[in-house]
């Protein structure tokens, strides 16, 4: 089982900068990326749909390509599904992803924090419960970023300015100084792969969260618990999608050559 391949999917393109984290980690095991591109996007789909979506590509990559692993590469799948995965697969290792407000609050000095992610993932009782609990440790800015995922992954590059300008503005005040917000986590996978835009509009003081990194330490920390790792490399990756699977091996060629976090 060692040799077997991890399930990696998302939505669709997002995943891509979790995987970029999952390669550099782990760059001896082999990878299946699933995106569903032809359903994207799930930050406003109902809680069925993605449900369903999710169990059915979790079904395809455990019975038709022996994943030994899965990571749920999405923000809202992980909110709205994983704990079914889990429940339908408990002998499966499955890793999933949660906006970082936890190495947030350890990165802010104001702790006033804002999160950008999708409606879906705002509005999940997964996320509540989080948010509920790490209440009285920051104050945090909720801002649900509708169109901005879909417009990442079509590639719209003046749609994503102008969303992600719209968005950061909506926060208010962003800065170091006493009341701003000096952190944003950037609570969707989709986000992680324009960073340097909202770099540029947030500005140098102000702290950028995402996952990736995280959830493939995470990752290997599982697979070495159930004896998993693979034992040679280089591993290899396949590339699965509901869409275009060109536009699909030209986003995974662009976006995997990149360093984590530029």
């Amino acid at each position: 089982m060692s040799a077997a391949p991890i399930g990696v999917f998302d939505s669709g393109l997002g995943g891509l900068s979790v995987l970029r984290a999952l390669r550099a980690e782990l760059p001896g095991e082999h990878f299946i990326y699933f995106a569903d591109t032809g359903n994207a996007p799930y930050g406003e789909r109902s809680d069925e749909f993605i449900a369903a979506r999710s169990l059915e590509i979790a079904r395809h990559l455990h019975d038709d390509h022996g994943a030994k692993a899965l990571v749920v590469a999405c923000n809202t799948a992980t909110a709205s599904a994983i704990h079914l995965i889990r429940q339908t697969y408990a002998h499966l290792p499955v890793v999933g992803v949660e906006p970082g407000l936890k190495p947030a609050i350890a990165a802010s000095q104001t702790k006033r924090i804002g999160v950008l992610a999708t409606r879906g993932t705002l509005a999940s009782a997964k996320f509540r419960a989080l948010h509920l609990s790490l209440a009285n440790q920051a104050s945090f800015q909720l801002q649900p970023c509708d169109g901005l995922a879909d417009a990442i992954e079509r590639g719209d590059t003046a749609l994503v300015d102008e969303l992600s300008e719209r968005y950061v503005d909506a926060l208010g005040t962003v800065g170091s100084g006493p009341g701003e917000v000096d952190t944003l986590v950037l609570g969707c996978t989709h986000y992680p792969l324009v960073m340097e835009r909202f770099a540029q509009l947030a500005g140098p003081q102000v702290r950028l969260i995402e996952t990736g990194a995280p959830v493939a330490r995470h990752t290997r920390f599982v697979l070495e618990g159930a004896g998993l790792l693979a034992q040679q490399g280089p591993g290899e990756l396949s590339l699965l999608t509901t869409g275009d699977l060109v536009a699909l091996q030209a986003a995974a060629a662009r976006w995997l050559a990149r360093p984590q976090g530029s």
